[in-house]
């Protein structure tokens, strides 16, 4: 079953933000670098809808998502929540280990040919 917000597939919400936000651009009302925000920011909260809602778990798709959005909020910058790289480059280090931590308990290696041999 593959996942719907609003009745439509995450893609296409992320379509239709783009282009109201290029409409809104185009005409004066948005500058480029908060449509860029937005796009950025967007993306990742989408991108971590789904990988919450995916089914098993995956960390790498919740990582991805984590570190779109804190990419986007150290290139453009939020008023008092201001990351480094470095800061950013542990954030993410330690998403992936708690979240590694807890899953690891529910998941287990499929069985295969090289498995089996």
């Amino acid at each position: 079953m593959q996942f719907k917000l609003f009745g439509r597939d995450p893609a296409a919400i992320l379509y239709g933000l783009q282009s109201l936000l290029a409409v809104l651009v185009a005409f004066g009302m948005f500058s480029g670098a908060v449509a860029d925000y937005t796009m950025v920011v967007a993306n990742g909260v989408m991108a971590l809808i789904v990988a919450l809602t995916t089914r098993p778990f995956v960390v790498a798709a919740i990582t991805g998502a984590a570190s779109t959005i804190l990419t986007g909020i150290v290139a453009f910058g939020i008023p008092g929540l201001t990351f480094s790289t470095e800061q950013q480059g542990v954030l993410i280090a330690a998403l992936t280990a708690v979240l590694a931590l807890m899953l690891r308990q529910n998941q287990e290696p499929k069985e295969t040919a090289v498995t089996s041999a």
